[in-house]
């Protein structure tokens, strides 16, 4: 299966850009971020954070918190220059007949929206390269210079679960309480493993008290492509965890046709289909629902929002 190719808005190629005010000055170094003269005024928000990259199998989380920051605000930018490695993540140009036209950059800002009588700020864009000890200081200072009351990150990790069954959705807390009934926080026991930018950040947000948490869905590792199912279950997490109905907008449309694009290639191939079935008696042995139920939670999302997006910016989750 192909990869799934992001599409970014381009910067003017050759056109002198408009001076950026700087980073804001500390003591002792510049602030990594710059935020907005003009943002809208915030009642008790919570941070929704999901990078792009480590933890984002799938691109669930991205495409979550992208659904989520839809027609928002932009409340903060952060310095691009200080925290890429533009060899790494090479900035896309665009060149029509010949003649370079655009460059799109690697951009992590901070989106301001409000759902269901919520304020949210949503922190998305590639995880970054450089300076993250800076970075999660910077980011939690901004926190509670904007009143956020506490921290949601999204992520998603590839699993030996299979696409015939709901996905699975592991959650952190900084705190006993936090999480909704049916959550469960784990694993349980002892787990070391490389970290990601976003653990960083959730981290720091603790440690600086704002209360925290992390939801992570568990993506079939035999899928090398985007994985909508995963992002709808992150927002059904989510959504529990702030009370809220959160907007779905086209994913639940893309999930069934993901669904049945892996139901044919699993048709298709007898060993990829014999892996899918041994999934599928593992899951079955833990107690997870049976697919049906998935195929039934996909299309109640469509027939409860239609499946296209409604004026407030999508179908609905419940």
């Amino acid at each position: 299966m192909s990869g799934l190719c992001r599409s970014v808005a381009p910067v003017g190629y050759g056109t002198p850009p408009t001076p950026p005010r700087p980073f804001r000055s500390t003591l002792d170094r510049m602030s990594l971020y710059r935020l907005e003269d003009e943002h809208p005024e915030l009642d008790a928000p919570v941070l929704v954070a999901a990078l792009e990259g480590w933890v984002d199998a799938g691109s669930a989380g991205t495409a979550a918190a992208a659904q989520l920051a839809e027609g928002g605000t932009t409340v903060a930018t952060f310095d691009p220059d200080a925290i890429y490695d533009y060899r790494a993540r090479r900035p896309i140009l665009d060149i029509l007949d010949g003649k370079p036209m655009s460059l799109a950059w690697a951009d992590l800002r901070l989106t301001g929206t409000r759902v269901g009588g919520r304020d949210l700020l949503v922190l998305t864009g590639p995880e970054p390269d450089y300076r993250w000890r800076e970075l999660s200081s910077d980011i939690v200072e901004l926190a509670k210079r904007l009143g956020v009351v506490s921290w949601a990150s999204l992520g998603a990790i590839p699993a030996a679960v299979p696409h015939t069954r709901p996905v699975p959705v592991l959650a952190t807390a900084s705190a006993k309480g936090l999480l909704p009934d049916g959550i469960r926080q784990g694993p349980e026991g002892l787990l070391r493993v490389p970290s990601a930018a976003l653990s960083v950040l959730e981290l720091a947000a603790a440690a600086g008290g704002i209360p925290a948490v992390g939801f992570f869905a568990q993506v079939p590792h035999y899928v090398n492509t985007s994985y909508p199912t995963a992002s709808l279950a992150l927002l059904t997490a989510l959504g529990r965890h702030l009370g809220v109905e959160l907007p779905v907008g086209g994913l639940a449309t893309r999930a069934l046709e993901r669904r049945n694009m892996l139901d044919a290639a699993a048709a298709s191939d007898d060993e990829t289909r014999a892996h899918v079935e041994r999934l599928e008696a593992l899951a079955d042995e833990s107690g997870q629902p049976a697919g049906d139920e998935l195929i039934a939670d996909i299309e109640r999302f469509l027939r409860e929002g239609g499946g296209d997006e409604e004026p407030d910016g999508g179908s609905r989750l419940h």
